[in-house]
This record gives C-alpha cells, sequence and structure tokens, in this order.
C-alpha cells in the first residue's frame, strides 16, 4: 500500500531558510548538539548562517553564569558548539534595549547589556521576555543548504510565545506535532527505533 509519501524525505515547501524562521531536526539526527533540536535562525544569507538552539536547557541560574546579574528565573540554554564561552540573548523588549537587532515579529536579539541588567534588576523584564544562550550554532556558505538537500532539518514558522517558551527538550515534538500528519509521525518516533 502506498502512503502517498516518503517518511523520511522533507516536504519541498519547507526547505526555504531565512532569518526568523526555524529548523527541526529530523529523527534520527546524530551530531550531540542537534539530535532533536530546535533552532532559531538569528541571521541568514551569503555568508551563511546563525542561529541558536531553543530546546537544550542548562540547569543553571544567569546569575552563576554572569558575575554581577540579578538573580532571575530566565531560561538558560545551549545555543550551539560554536563560541561557547560566549552568552547570547534573545528578548522581547525592542526599543528598550539599544542596538537590538530584529529577528521575526517581536522577537529581538542582543543590544545594550547594562540596559538589560538594570531591567532585570527592577523587575521590568523577566521570564517569558528574555532568554540566554552559551554559544551559538553557525552555519558557513553553502553549509546549511547542504544539510537540507540531505534532508537533515525541516523548515517552518513558529511565533514569538513559542520561541520565547520552547526551552525544554519536549519542544521538538510540540513543534513537529502541529507541522501536520507527517510530521506528526515523526515526533512519535522512538529515538532508538531497534529499541522498540
Amino acid at each position: 500500500m502506498d502512503l502517498g509519501y516518503d517518511f523520511f524525505s522533507v516536504e519541498k515547501r519547507d526547505t526555504i531558510p531565512a532569518r526568523g524562521r526555524v529548523l527541526i531536526s529530523e529523527p534520527f539526527l546524530p551530531d550531540a548538539y542537534f539530535k532533536r533540536s530546535v533552532v532559531l535562525l538569528a541571521e541568514y544569507g551569503e555568508e551563511g548562517a546563525l542561529g541558536f538552539v531553543l530546546n537544550k536547557p542548562v540547569d543553571m541560574g544567569i546569575d552563576r553564569l554572569i558575575e554581577g546579574f540579578p538573580p532571575a528565573d530566565i531560561p538558560v540554554s545551549l545555543g550551539g558548539p560554536v563560541a561557547t564561552n560566549t552568552m547570547h540573548f534573545i528578548h522581547t523588549l525592542g526599543e528598550l534595549l539599544p542596538g537590538s537587532k530584529l529577528i521575526t515579529g517581536n522577537v529581538y536579539w542582543g543590544g545594550d547589556f547594562s540596559v538589560l541588567k538594570e531591567l532585570v534588576r527592577e523587575g521590568l523584564a523577566g521570564k517569558g521576555q528574555i532568554r540566554f544562550f552559551i554559544g551559538y550554532s553557525g552555519w558557513s556558505p553553502g553549509q546549511l543548504e547542504r544539510e537540507l538537500s540531505e534532508n537533515s532539518w525541516v523548515i517552518t514558522d513558529i511565533d514569538t510565545l513559542r520561541i520565547m517558551s520552547a526551552s525544554t527538550p519536549e519542544a521538538w515534538k510540540e513543534v513537529l506535532h502541529d507541522m501536520g500528519r507527517k510530521y506528526r509521525l515523526w515526533a512519535s518516533f522512538p529515538e532508538n527505533p531497534s529499541m522498540n
């Protein structure tokens, strides 16, 4: 019986990367950083791509990672394998943070860190508005396109609320589930089929 689709191929409508779009890894991607990951593309162009893994949480408060930062319940995630000695942040504070760069909708990247600290200290910004990332994910020119041609990623769009809240490993399944029948099957596929 013909299913009407190839279970492991990515539908062609899902293969156009752009800043603000989200990469969803295919179920069997073996890479430790990217296994069952959801990656927000913060930059995309001729020079390559840069993004942040949304669903690889770190169980450590931001005040323990950055000296002098006020204690705050703000998610910290592994952003990717590049420059893991750096900290990055996305937020929905927009113009409140000078130097912020719009990614998509109401999601911005970076900005004046001293202003951010003060907003958090004064209780004017916090969880749901800010996310921190240790390191980032990077692709050289042509690398992401090659990975897309190998069906390593599905590309989709998610809303601001999900971008700011998709900080747990379950986010991979949740996003796939919302993408339709074929991807719901991906979401329910076991990580190790031989153990099923």
